[in-house]
């Protein structure tokens, strides 16, 4: 049985160390209605037929020559995951250890799709990564390639309709070691940027590592499934990524066997592109 401690998305194979006893500090543009705000043309519409496919492509096993190590605790966030977007009422796909051509292949697939009776669309990437880049299980790609195949351009039929991306991977090697805080719908045609309606979560912000507990799974998508199950419905999309934010930020702190990987934080990056405002049905 594998040890728990806490372990980051970028480790190579040769790097050699033990696990350390878990000891974290618990503390489309298309006009119509929201689940929340009728009529509201400020909300993405969210009462299509289905609320869309969600992918989860959960990479655990690495070939050799990549020097990457097993992410062990990932499949915790793969069933986290996949409860809580079939909760939301996402059509939900599973995908383990992928190389980089069976994920842009997949990926590529899935965009050209019929999404016209889906409200969004959501991707989950469980992997090792660093600045800009995403690991299959035999090398590591641009992460924009596997977006691509979703720009406006190219998938028509999510073109105004918001795609989501979840990404629990490195962005880099920096460590973040904290600091003390003291307390204190309109019937139009319009053209838009191809660019436009996408959400890119990162667990982590640029150049630093991104932690995943071995015994309990990482705590960015731990802190992601909290907050949608408990807010969903609630607030909106962005007030809940805040949430995640800081839940990550506050209740969690490394411990590690690693020399200089202990008591470190981690703060997740939400880069958006969205329109309007994103409210899950009830």
């Amino acid at each position: 049985m594998a040890q728990t401690g806490d372990d980051v998305d970028a480790f190579p194979l040769f790097t050699k160390r033990q696990s350390a006893p878990v000891a974290e500090q618990q503390k489309a543009e298309e006009p119509g209605r929201s689940a929340e705000k009728p009529c509201d043309p400020y909300c993405y519409r969210m009462d299509y037929p289905s609320l869309g496919t969600c992918l989860i492509i959960n990479n655990k096993n690495f070939h050799k020559s990549t020097n990457m190590g097993f992410r062990n605790g990932t499949d915790l966030d793969a069933a986290a995951a996949m409860k809580t977007f079939r909760q939301l009422g996402y059509n939900v796909k599973v995908e383990n250890d992928l190389t980089v051509d069976q994920m842009v292949g997949l990926m590529t697939n899935v965009s050209q799709q019929d999404h016209s009776n889906s409200a969004s669309f959501a991707c989950v990437l469980l992997s090792h990564g660093d600045e800009g880049l995403i690991y299959g299980t035999d090398r590591a790609e641009k992460f924009d390639t596997l977006t691509r195949p979703f720009k406006g351009d190219r998938c028509r039929t999510l073109v105004g309709k918001p795609k989501l991306f979840f990404i629990q991977a490195c962005r880099g090697q920096e460590l973040d070691g904290g600091v003390q805080c003291d307390s204190v719908s309109e019937q139009t045609s319009e053209r838009i940027p191809i660019e436009a309606d996408f959400l890119y979560a990162y667990s982590t912000a640029p150049g630093y590592y991104s932690w995943r507990n071995t015994g309990n799974g990482s705590w960015f998508m731990q802190s992601l499934c909290e907050m949608l199950q408990k807010h969903s419905g609630k607030l909106e999309l962005m007030q809940i990524m805040t949430r995640v934010n800081r839940q990550v930020a506050v209740h969690f702190e490394s411990c590690s066997s690693l020399p200089g990987f202990s008591d470190k934080k981690q703060i997740p990056c939400i880069v958006s592109m969205l329109t309007k405002e994103l409210y899950f049905p009830k």
